[in-house]
Order: structure tokens, then sequence, then C-alpha cells
């Protein structure tokens, strides 16, 4: 098999019609659409489904599209780690982050690596480090929990327990609750985020509750900005993790006693960047400096 053909076979299957992969690729949209033709019939079986909405792959092309994507990305990885074989750190990398973790403590840290490293270029999604790394669509992660995906370098960053906090605006209206049954009689903002296997607003709403009357929370937010400036306009208490609430925060830290559940977050990489200058030096700078600022 060609692997220009399989290239473009993998652009088409990406994007989803010959047009836009004929744009990725520079090509005609009939060019495209002739070098699939051309490997369909290389290997005698067809690879799309066409209909006026664009291309399905067929159980053939979704065959061929899991070990063409393979090869894609352990290219991609390789070329990668041989850019940096000499020299100083450099090229893109893209880092796919826990939310609350990406906002509050990493982008503000980010200038003094930029000032260290000024020829590697970042992304960054805040998407709960759920990004596939295996997939390439990011270089590294930041996970709040231990992933399972095949073939990643896993290595403990830090340990950390929520705190739960109210404005005192709110406190001075609804009093301050110094048991956990007194949340029985307050309101909770619950943060729901899917990068939080464990969910602390959960816990708070269960934590010493009555089995038979269960707590509701006033507001349920998948946002950790948003749940922290509800919280911090008096609509209730909520549970946040130390690094999103800093020392500015209208808000009061209460029941400070409680073992809140702990969570351990995770650096993670695909294997084949074992060797890559831009991760060893962007995983050194995150330990040294949580060294400096721990939370």
């Amino acid at each position: 098999m060609d692997w220009d053909k399989l290239r473009i076979f993998y652009a088409t299957a990406m994007t989803g019609s010959f047009t836009n992969a004929g744009r990725t690729l520079n090509l005609s949209q009939s060019a495209v659409s002739r070098h699939i033709t051309c490997l369909e019939h290389v290997l005698q079986a067809p690879l799309f489904h066409r209909h006026a909405r664009g291309l399905i792959l067929t159980e053939q092309g979704e065959v061929l599209y899991s070990t063409v994507r393979d090869v894609a990305v352990r290219l991609s990885n390789t070329k990668a780690v041989l850019e940096e074989v000499s020299g100083t750190p450099k090229g893109e990398m893209s880092i796919s982050s826990d939310a609350a973790f990406g906002a509050f403590w990493l982008v503000p840290h980010l200038t003094k690596f930029k000032e260290r490293f000024p020829d590697i270029r970042l992304t960054i999604r805040l998407d709960g480090g759920e990004g596939n790394l295996v997939m390439r669509e990011a270089d590294v992660a930041i996970r709040m929990s231990l992933p399972h995906q095949p073939d990643l370098v896993r290595r403990p960053l830090f340990t950390y327990r929520p705190r739960i906090y109210a404005a005192s605006s709110y406190l001075e209206r609804r009093g301050l609750p110094e048991t956990a049954a007194d949340l029985d009689d307050h309101q909770i903002i619950a943060y729901v985020h899917r990068g939080v296997p464990d969910d602390p607003s959960k816990w708070l709403l269960e934590l010493g509750a009555d089995r038979r009357t269960p707590r509701h929370p006033i507001l349920t937010i998948d946002d950790i900005s948003g749940a922290i400036r509800a919280a911090e306009s008096g609509l209730g208490i909520g549970i946040f993790p130390p690094f999103a609430v800093g020392p500015t925060s209208k808000m009061v830290r209460i029941l400070p006693d409680l073992p809140t559940p702990e969570t351990t977050a995770y650096f993670v990489y695909p294997a084949e960047l074992r060797s890559s200058k831009r991760v060893a030096v962007f995983r050194d700078f995150l330990i040294q400096e949580m060294r400096k600022d721990p939370f």
C-alpha cells in the first residue's frame, strides 16, 4: 500500500469529506477522490459510505483507519523527538489540564516557563485532562485520576484535599456551620466536572446528612470559575481545590477539621515522547514550581 494514498485516506477519514481533505492536503477534491478509489481498488474493499452529507467509514475502513492512525501518531511523535536531538528544547507542545488547576495555578506560572524556554510554543486545553494522548490530541496531560490508557508514562505530580468555603456575607446572613450536620440548614453549590473522578460536591451534600431527607444543591454548575463566583457572591457553601481560591478571595474556609477526599494528580504523556526535551523540561518545571509555591 502506498503511504501517500494512506495519508490521503487518513485526512479524508479525519475531515469527513473529499473537499475538506483536499483543503488540508492542498489537493483538488477530484484528486482526493481518485486516490481513495485507487486505494479501494488495491484493497478490493469499500472504505467509505458516500452520501449527501459526507463520508462515513465502512467496517473495512474502520480497520484501516485504526492502523493508519497509529502509524501517523507514531511518526508525529518520532518527528517531534528527532527535532530535539540537539540544541535547546523547541517546537510546539499541547497540554491538556484539569480546568481548575490549569486556569488558577498553571497559567499564572507560565510566564516563568516562557522566560526559560522561549522557543517552546504552548497550547493549553482546559478540558479536565481527558485529551486522548495516544491520539495526540495533546502531548502531555495533567489528570486528577490515574489514567488507564495503554502506552502512557504516568508520574504522580501532587496530592491535595479540597476545602470548604463560604463568603463572609453568606455566613453573616445564615450563620457559621460548626458540624457536618449543620449543613442541613445551608445552601450548597455543587461544582461538577467530568475531569474530577470522585465528586467532592457529592461528598459535601452527603456529609452528615439525614439519609431520609437528602440535601439538594441550590446550584449545580460545571465551570469552576462560575462556582467560585457564586460562592463569593454569597449564594452558598462550596468545596473547591485549594489552588483555585487565592489569598485575595472574599471567602472564608469553614469546617477546617473535616478530612475531605484526597485527590492525586498525575503528569502523563505517551511513551514515544519519553526522550522529548520539551516534555522533560516542562515536567521538571512543574515539580520545581510546586516546591516553591505549594498549596
